[in-house]
């Protein structure tokens, strides 16, 4: 874990990402790049668009605001001793994001999140929650301070699938850097409800040549599988929730819904999202 992006608004929930990240570099000598997107109408950004010669002055003061809070932000203790890169950029706040960790070889993505419920989780959503979905990379998203050296213990929900296989692996190497406890854990819906021996021969294969010995497996039934793991979570008193999610759009997205978004939403505690590789 050598570059670590944390996209920032100055918002509250943006600093105590930050705080987190400063405690992963400094446990993993990383670097942070600390990102800000100026969401600005592009006659803002090009004033040729409307011919008000106004405009730009106007962008400048944007810019020169953003770098006044990069400053103040850059002179936090918690800061001191790491390589922090400042950037400001005009894009929109998604793309901005995955377009900088692509071109920069980012290994975490550490975001903050208030959380959402009801109806502005359909009509609004978030940045936050689209990073989730669509991210190559680990994304870990947090609410609240929190001190990373009391994080001990990671759920980890799994279907059991092949095709997920992948993504398990890379939470259990990130278990490994973090020296955490993995409760994994098989969510047993009444709607989906799968038998003992089933679960035992998909378990056998995901699990063979697992190298790391760690973790535990149990079987656990819920009404749903998003209420199972908070429930389960609160059970085993973890700190982290680990989940994989395979980026579904549209209408797909839509109707199948996202257990990674809603835990982003609901969980009271830090969520960490790995994609699932597309299979060829």
């Amino acid at each position: 874990m050598k570059k670590i992006l944390v996209p920032t608004d100055f918002s509250d929930q943006a600093e105590n990402a930050l705080k987190v990240a400063a405690q992963l570099a400094k446990t993993y000598d990383a670097e942070i790049y600390l990102l800000h997107m100026l969401e600005l109408p592009a006659q803002l950004i090009d004033p040729t668009l409307d011919g008000n010669p106004n405009s730009l002055p106007e962008a400048i003061y944007f810019m020169k605001l953003a770098r006044k809070r990069f400053s103040d932000v850059l002179s936090s203790d918690y800061l001191d001793g790491l390589t922090v890169y400042e950037t400001v950029q005009f894009n929109e706040a998604f793309e901005g994001i995955m377009t900088f960790s692509n071109e920069n070889d980012v290994d975490l993505v550490v975001m903050g999140s208030h959380g959402a419920s009801g109806f502005k989780e359909i009509f609004i959503g978030s940045n936050t929650e689209k990073v989730v979905r669509n991210s190559d990379i680990p994304v870990l998203v947090v609410k609240n301070e929190l001190e990373v050296s009391k994080v001990k213990s990671m759920v980890y929900a799994t279907d059991l699938m092949p095709k997920n296989r992948d993504s398990f692996l890379e939470a259990v190497n990130f278990a490994k850097k973090m020296d955490l406890e993995m409760h994994v854990v098989y969510i047993n819906t009444a709607n989906k409800f799968k038998t003992d021996e089933y679960i035992n021969k998909k378990k056998a294969v995901f699990f063979k040549d697992v190298d790391f010995d760690n973790y535990s497996f149990d079987l656990y039934g819920a009404e749903s599988i998003e209420k199972g793991i908070l429930k389960f979570a609160a059970f085993k008193k973890a700190s982290l929730i680990g989940v994989s999610t395979h980026g579904r759009k549209g209408i797909a997205h839509f109707l199948n819904g996202s257990i990674s978004e809603d835990l982003v939403n609901h969980a009271k505690i830090p969520v960490i999202t790995f994609k699932i590789k597309e299979q060829d």
